[in-house]
């Protein structure tokens, strides 16, 4: 017997599928799918980013861009932080996602 949370699954690929259409519903699924995988990406390199030993110079290494563009597509303000208060505030903001 179909119960509360199972309608509402059924309900919301019936409704999907009357909105787009069987023809897109491969599209949509490729979309999420690419997206789903560019954030897991990206994740990957900011975790990598973050277990990189930092040099204790006051130069910034040569990854450092690229630790300030995974702060700046995350919508993270970059002017006058240090590499590791960047590092901070993409974990953090990857913790809540």
């Amino acid at each position: 017997m179909i119960q509360g949370l199972e309608w509402i699954i059924v309900l919301v690929v019936v409704l999907v599928l009357f909105l787009w259409g069987p023809e897109k519903l491969p599209k949509l699924a490729r979309a999420v799918g690419q997206a789903k995988r560019e954030f897991e990406k990206a994740s990957r390199e900011v975790q990598e980013e973050l277990t990189r030993p930092s040099t204790g110079t006051q130069s910034q290494p040569t990854g450092s861009t690229d630790i300030i563009q995974i702060a700046r597509s995350l919508g993270i303000e970059t002017e006058g932080k240090t590499r590791e208060q960047l590092a901070e505030e993409i974990a953090a903001r990857l913790k809540k996602a």
